[in-house]
Formats: structure tokens, sequence, C-alpha cells
């Protein structure tokens, strides 16, 4: 094993870690507000968490979450040797891993999409721009959070390589293609609700699935 493979380890694991950091579940505990997964959809992110009826909280939630996947990012291009698309794409999958399956909550964590939209941010800010556009216009238009959130990683993929002007097939677009696929996987329930007209309608105020 190569030296720089060794290091791409040690970011995988480092960026999981902060990923897996279940802000939801920690906020509303301390908050006095108990077991978020024992409330609503079970979900520890900042959807549920608004079912609480504490919107404040649920603002943090979905903050914390974002900044956590913009934080791996970041130590990936100024903390590690050699820091590379490649290192950039190694957290950005990781720390989205992370958090839809944290390893102390027993591999069941959030959806991802204030996670993954932290990591777009950094890797491309018009991109992360467009796609906040995306999930603002879709969610008011159809009063639908989770249309919202998949329609823009729907596009995030391809955003990517016009806006950042990189490669189809170099790491960062490829590391959104599949923090997307995830993404998409994560929100299976919600989009058979979608396709059966089923999906619950939200306040267009409220925060995104995450």
């Amino acid at each position: 094993m190569s030296g720089f493979q060794a290091q791409l380890i040690l970011l995988f694991l480092v960026s999981y870690v902060i990923g897996s950091i279940p802000f939801g579940l920690l906020l509303t505990a301390l908050s006095g507000g108990g077991d978020i997964r024992k409330i609503g959809s079970g979900n520890i992110g900042a959807t549920n968490v608004l079912r609480t009826g504490r919107r404040g909280l649920a603002a943090a939630t979905l903050l914390l979450d974002a900044l956590k996947g913009a934080a791996a990012v970041l130590i990936a291009r100024f903390f590690f040797p050699g820091a590379s698309d490649m290192t950039m794409a190694v957290a950005t999958v990781a720390v989205v891993i992370g958090h839809c399956f944290p390893i102390w909550l027993g591999f069941k964590g959030g959806k991802g999409v204030a996670t993954g939209l932290g990591t777009i941010w950094v890797l491309s800010w018009p991109v992360g721009l467009a796609c906040c556009v995306v999930w603002l216009l879709v969610a008011r238009l159809s009063r639908i959070s989770s249309a919202g959130a998949l329609a823009a990683f729907l596009l995030a993929p391809m955003l990517m390589v016009l806006l950042s002007g990189r490669a189809l097939h170099s790491p960062i677009p490829v590391a959104t293609l599949l923090v997307s696929m995830l993404i998409w996987a994560r929100h299976w329930s919600n989009i058979a609700r979608l396709l059966t007209g089923q999906e619950p309608r939200v306040n267009v105020d409220q925060a995104p699935r995450s």
C-alpha cells in the first residue's frame, strides 16, 4: 500500500466519523425533546426535527449537518498532504455515508441532503447555489420537501460538470454522482409516495430532508 493510498483511507475514516455526528439527535435530546428517532418518521435529519415544532432547532440541525459536509471537504483540501480532486472526492462520499449510516446508531441515519449540499458548496459554490435554487423552486411550487431535494440531486452531477469546468469522468463529478445516487436511494419511500400521490405536502418554510 502506497503512502497516498494510506492517506485516502485515513481521510475516508476521518470524514466518515465527522459525517456520523448525529446533530439532530443530540440537539433534540439536549433541548429536552427526547429521542428524535421516536418522533415522526424516526429520521435524525432537520425535517423530522421540525416535526417537534421547534423551527430554530430544525434550522440548527440543517446548518450543522451542512457544515459537517463542508468541514470534511475543507479538511481534505487544506490539511491532507497532496490535496487534490481525489482527496476531496473521497471526503465527499465518506462524510455523506457517515451521515446516512452512522456506526453509533446501528447504521440508521439521515438521508444526506444537507450534508451533501454542504460538500457541494465547497467543491463548487456555483453548483451549490444552483442546487439550493432548484430545491427552493421545486419545493415552493410543489409544496413537497422531498421533491425539491430529489430534483436538486438529480441535476447536481450535470451541474458539477457544466459549472465547475471538470470533465465528466474526473473524481469530483463522479463523487457528486455517487452521493446523488445514495441520496435518491435513501429517499426510496418518499419516491414511492410521490408516485402514488401520497407524499405529504409541507409548509415551504420547512427545512429539506437531511
